[in-house]
């Protein structure tokens, strides 16, 4: 389905953030992890989410859930003997579950968006899983993937950190459970460092212990450990809230987003020094952020490497900034659901937005006065897309249309429904 994107000068209300998605895919992967039962407080439901649960699941969990909590009854070290495993479309999930699925005799990750995920690469973890004794069978790096596991060692490995950090996650998750202890060595620069992060603290509340050097470069991680059943709380998620807040930033708005922890690990938190920087009206206590937003903004200078998924809504609210914007060190964007730099640049562009790319760079000319907007835009089934397009709709002289906007359900399905609650003039189009 597509949606049609208004010009809305006012953004007013209140709405609680979403539960994290990153927090909610780690949470009930060490629960499955786990031997006993866990209970996870607030899960997030979207399609990256709800994809970890269905292979979890497939791959002998337990899984009984109520509007508040997900109680989980996992499967320990042992895995069932499955043969194939579908993860959508979600390429945290899919890299994660690689590295379990070692611990199976056989298995295939099947390759069901072919024109997404099944385009993206994965080399850098294949290799890594080779040398802890893991035959893949793949295509040129993409899906679909078979690994021959069942008996994985631990010892000396290295993982490259150039393209993703969920390639080092997956095997922070694994490695534990080998017989071995291991040395994992990551080469060449790590992106989304701040991510790497959050799997270790997820990791230590599961009663893991893995000892990490401060640039997270080198770690030890003893074997023969056990994940433990416990309770978890998934906090609000900054990635998506991230849009909402960018959408009130370049509005006349008076908005409240709750259950954003104000000493969150999470790296997308930077949205909130970023509208700052950029002279956004906004105060942050107590897990409360307020934008009181007049439409005015500064051009910033972001290292966006620490806070990958909200850059695309940082640079959607630098379209109508006064200045030229820069936002470097982002060149793993160009390895997302789709190249977030050149395909998202060049919807931008239709819109009637000044910018340019570089390899590592987003440069934005800005136009305080708006954009003419009046164009349909693809968004080339990409959830962030989706949602950083939906800001420059709300600035535009002209109503966009969105292509395939549903897609947003991947990790914020009430995305839209949030935004038409605080006044955005958005309308579902078959």
């Amino acid at each position: 389905m597509d949606v049609i994107v208004r010009p809305t000068p006012e953004l007013k209300g209140s709405i609680g953030a979403l539960s994290s998605k990153n927090y909610t895919t780690r949470y009930l992967l060490v629960a499955a992890l786990a031997e006993g039962t866990s209970t996870i407080y607030y899960p997030a439901h979207s399609e990256d989410s709800d994809a970890m649960r269905r292979c979890i699941q497939d791959l002998g969990a337990v899984l009984e859930e109520d509007e508040e909590k997900a109680v989980i009854t996992g499967f320990g070290r042992h895995p069932k003997d499955i043969k194939e495993l579908n993860v959508g479309n979600a390429g945290a999930v899919l890299r994660f579950l690689m590295g379990i699925a070692t611990l199976c005799p056989e298995v295939t990750f099947v390759n069901t968006y072919p024109d997404s995920l099944g385009k993206r690469p994965h080399d850098d973890l294949i290799e890594a899983l080779g040398l802890l004794g893991v035959e893949v069978d793949h295509n040129n790096g993409r899906l679909p993937i078979t690994i021959r596991g069942g008996k994985p060692k631990g010892g000396k490995i290295s993982v490259s950190g150039a393209v993703s950090s969920q390639y080092l996650s997956a095997l922070l998750f694994l490695t534990p459970l080998l017989a071995e202890d291991s040395e994992i060595e990551v080469l060449d620069d790590l992106k989304s460092k701040v991510v790497i992060g959050q799997t270790l603290e997820v990791l230590e509340q599961a009663g893991i212990v893995i000892h990490a050097s401060e640039d997270y470069m080198h770690f030890r991680v003893p074997g023969g450990q056990s994940y433990q059943a416990k309770t978890y709380t998934v906090q609000g998620d900054y990635p998506g809230s991230a849009a909402v807040l960018a959408a009130a930033a370049v509005t006349q708005s008076d908005v409240v987003i709750e259950r954003l922890p104000v000493f969150s690990k999470q790296g997308e938190r930077a949205i909130i020094d970023v509208l700052k920087m950029m002279e956004v009206p906004l105060t942050h206590e107590n897990d409360i952020v307020r934008v009181q937003g007049n439409g005015r903004l500064k051009a910033v200078e972001f290292d966006g490497d620490a806070a990958t998924d909200a850059v695309l809504a940082m640079v959607a609210a630098a379209v109508f900034a006064e200045g030229t914007s820069r936002f470097y060190n982002v060149e793993n964007l160009r390895y997302k659901e789709c190249d977030r730099i050149t395909d998202y640049l060049n919807e931008l562009r239709k819109a009637g937005a000044n910018v340019e790319e570089r390899q590592a760079e987003i440069i934005v000319h800005g136009r305080p006065e708006g954009v003419e907007g009046g164009v349909e835009i693809n968004a080339h089934y990409d959830h962030r897309v989706i949602m950083a397009l939906s800001i420059v709709g709300l600035r535009s002289k002209k109503p966009i249309i969105i292509k395939d906007a549903h897609h947003v359900a991947k990790s914020y399905p009430q995305y839209f429904d949030h935004i038409r609650a605080l006044g955005a003039q958005v309308e579902w189009v078959q």
